[in-house]
């Protein structure tokens, strides 16, 4: 009876020390693979994001890589817009208000 147990707990314990190991090898291969040297078109792509994350930092919310000109040319469309559609402002979204109708019973 003990030995029964003893064999229980014995292929417990190695399922859950099998378990562990292959959670920690997946890990430690993740953090190999970041300290070798990446291959060049990854090095390509991380450099081209964290470029454009520091330009877009650096914008402040702009348009990244906007020059005068594309300024220019906003301006004049939102002025093209204004004329045709009124005054306000047209970098919000409209706020919409709908009443509820005043429905009436209708007698059969």
């Amino acid at each position: 009876m003990a030995l029964r147990k003893l064999f229980r707990l014995s292929s417990l314990l190695r399922s859950a020390v099998s378990l562990t190991l292959r959670r920690n090898f997946g890990l430690s291969a993740v953090l190999f693979n970041r300290a070798k040297d990446l291959d060049p078109i990854q090095k390509l792509f991380l450099d081209k994001i964290r470029d454009y994350s520091t330009k877009s930092k650096a914008a402040a919310g702009g348009i990244v890589d906007a020059g005068p000109s594309y300024e220019k040319g906003v301006s004049e469309e939102i002025t093209k817009l204004q004329r045709l559609y009124g005054t306000g402002d047209l970098t919000k979204f409209p706020n919409f208000k709908f009443t509820e109708p005043q429905l009436q019973e209708v007698a059969k």
